[in-house]
């Protein structure tokens, strides 16, 4: 009778790092002028300044899961070829169109593709999360974002001017236009707070994967960073208002509009904390599983 033998582990097949390194090559070559127009973009525009964090923390997110990755069997999938070429398709659409933001998306694609050919559907279902968030680092199309920009300046003066009277600051509110006693304030595109409502819906959704381990509350505080970024610019154009009644007008401009932006931002994420927070206290961690 044959002795039994023990089975030895089969050794699990990994990717040789040359031919990742090899399709990172092939596609900085492919979108070396989408990227350096992408990352001027975040230099010069203070709406996606945020766009430079966006990369690394969804590499940050690939590699603390690196022990779950590597537990996963490769399943490499000739469907991902499908997603490949969609990807190529759209860049050569935003090429052919001048057209910035599908160059962008068709980044995120085609990495896309070139993980379910290499690794597997199951791969990239686990990264899903970090690939989903370099969304982040894609400027709106300015069509959309000025749907989202002038609703926003409409309801921050509105704001002001149901607030300012509260506090004794007569107030004239014609559209965008807050007509104040000392002068008149422009709600402008500036002041909107899309500039803070991206940053802080970013900073979020980092906050929330770093900090607390259930999902729920992570997406209850990714949402709440809209209401809470539209609640500080409405609080920091009614200081402006008192500003320009109760001290100087010239006050309102230069380095104090700037700094305020800075200071409110600062609130927001006070904000931010102290919901979570509340969170915690409400929903404590043994009372959940989510």
């Amino acid at each position: 009778m044959p002795l039994p033998v023990e089975s030895q582990p089969f050794p699990q097949q990994r990717v040789p790092w040359w031919q990742i390194l090899a399709f990172v090559a092939v596609l900085g070559w492919l979108y070396a002028s989408v990227l350096r127009h992408l990352v001027g973009q975040w230099a010069h525009d203070p709406n996606y300044s945020h766009g430079f964090f966006v990369p690394f923390f969804s590499l940050f997110v690939i590699w603390s899961e690196r022990d779950k990755l590597r537990k996963l069997t490769l399943q490499p999938s000739s469907s991902g070829l499908l997603v490949l070429l969609f990807g190529l398709l759209v860049l050569a659409a935003g090429t052919l169109g001048a057209e910035l933001f599908l160059s962008r998306v068709s980044l995120l694609l085609t990495i896309a593709g070139l993980v379910v050919i290499t690794f597997g559907w199951n791969h990239m279902r686990a990264v899903l999360f970090p690939w989903i968030f370099l969304l982040f680092m894609i400027p709106i199309p300015a069509i959309v974002l000025n749907q989202i920009t002038f609703p926003l300046q409409l309801l921050a003066s509105k704001a002001a001017a149901v607030s300012l009277p509260l506090v004794g600051v007569p107030v004239l509110r014609e559209g965008n236009i807050i007509q104040l006693p000392a002068m008149a304030l422009e709600v402008a595109e500036a002041c909107s707070g899309i500039r803070s409502l991206m940053s802080l819906a970013t900073l979020a959704i980092i906050y929330g994967y770093l900090l607390e381990p259930r999902t729920s509350i992570r997406v209850i505080l990714a949402l709440s960073s809209i209401p809470i970024a539209v609640l500080a610019n409405s609080l920091r154009i009614i200081g402006t208002g008192l500003l320009v009644q109760y001290w100087d007008p010239d006050k309102a401009q230069g380095f104090f509009h700037e700094f305020s932006g800075w200071v409110i931002f600062v609130v927001s994420l006070v904000m931010l904390f102290l919901l979570h927070r509340a969170l915690q206290w409400m929903w404590p961690e043994g009372a959940s599983h989510a």
